[in-house]
């Protein structure tokens, strides 16, 4: 999951670079969601136990 939102932020980038406003807004959208289901599924790993942090 981290890899598509590291795509989409690439993407979002370089359209922005180039002019393609939409594009660009879009992929940033995108990564933003993506950022936000990782954030949410951590942080219920977390709660439950499945992830350690040491």
């Amino acid at each position: 999951m981290l890899h598509w939102i590291l795509i989409f932020l690439l993407i979002a980038a370089v359209a922005s670079l180039l002019g393609f406003r939409g594009v660009a807004g879009a992929s940033a959208g995108i990564a933003k969601i993506l950022i936000f289901i990782v954030l949410v599924v951590f942080i219920i790993a977390l709660v439950s136990g499945i992830v350690v942090v040491a």
